[in-house]
């Protein structure tokens, strides 16, 4: 049996969902027979550090004492990578590039970033810093969109919850779905979200617009993404003329009224697709596709996958 060994970075000011979560995931993957995961934390003193929460995490040990490599390195987020320890960071700096597997979770990304580990990478990490990121480094290509993004050897995911979605991944590529899969119906959650979903929804993406007609136009696309959403029929729905109409939208949302439309309508094909028996041809005209093969392209489009191997890998289990 090859045990793996997973090194996770703690820091004061850590988020203590960012460790915990993918530890979980390891650890219930060694639960298997023929799988390993040796799991242990460091800390650059090895004293005990204290979660933004007001936890407090006790590490195995010191980073100084880490005795080879780690097959998976990873560095969680939290408030504490913002101001983080010059030497947390000249650590990094010189252990990242040997580890097998680079990973980070949420603003983990940060602490990466300054230590030099993500130039020349498309990477993402919790939407709140992608500009920061992108600003303060420049060679790095941000992605803010993704739950997950891969690139070679180095994993980086979004927010908080997103690492256990990357966890599940990983787990999955090694070991296969069905191990994957029992992990996370002992979680409770699904068997992962694609890496390419967005990080928000459509409603939560787009800013809420100020004058009401506007407003009612956001809550009935929501309502009703089935029915006539071209940008003369929602105009006729406030009272203003297409073009007036299509201006306005986008001042005040941010999206453009298509772009909107899609993303609403991708999000109810998904819901439809995970959690009910419906024909993709239901689901289509449910959603505002109509046929099939106009939802299939949509999907390839959006998420980089077909609404029926969609379906396949993330429709919700009974545990």
């Amino acid at each position: 049996m090859k045990q793996r060994s997973v090194l996770v970075v703690l820091f004061d000011g850590v988020q203590s969902l960012d460790v915990s979560g993918p530890a979980e995931v390891f650890a219930g993957a060694s639960r298997f027979p023929g799988i390993s995961y040796d799991l242990r934390t460091a800390s650059l003193d090895g004293a005990p550090v204290r979660c933004s929460s007001g936890l407090t995490l006790v590490p195995d040990g010191t980073l100084a004492d880490v005795p080879s490599p780690p097959d998976l390195l990873l560095v969680p987020g939290g408030a504490g990578t913002r101001t983080p320890a010059p030497a947390l960071v000249d650590w990094l700096r010189a252990h990242a590039p040997s580890a097998g597997q680079l990973v980070s979770v949420c603003t983990g990304a940060l602490l990466l970033a300054e230590a030099g580990q993500l130039d020349g990478h498309r990477v993402t990490t919790h939407w709140s810093v992608c500009e920061t990121l992108a600003r303060a480094h420049p060679a790095v290509r941000v992605d803010p969109d993704p739950i997950f993004v891969r690139d070679g050897r180095l994993a980086t995911s979004a927010g908080v919850t997103a690492g256990i979605d990357l966890a599940l991944a990983l787990v999955e590529e090694e070991h296969g779905r069905q191990v994957a899969l029992s992990i996370a119906r002992h979680l409770v959650v699904f068997l992962r979200r694609p890496g390419n979903q967005a990080q928000f929804s459509a409603q939560l993406t787009a800013q809420t617009a100020a004058r009401e007609p506007l407003r009612e136009v956001q809550h009935w696309i929501t309502g009703h993404p089935e029915a006539d959403l071209s940008v003369e029929a929602l105009a006729a729905r406030a009272r203003l003329s297409p073009r007036h109409f299509a201006r306005a939208f986008q001042a005040e949302t941010g999206l453009t009224p298509g772009r909107y439309v899609e993303r609403v309508r991708i999000e109810q094909a998904r819901r439809l697709l995970e959690d009910t028996t419906d024909s993709v041809a239901g689901i289509s005209r449910a959603s505002g596709y109509g046929t099939p093969e106009a939802l299939r392209r949509a999907f390839l489009r959006a998420l980089g996958t077909a609404p029926a191997e969609y379906r396949r890998r993330f429709r919700s289990q009974p545990v």
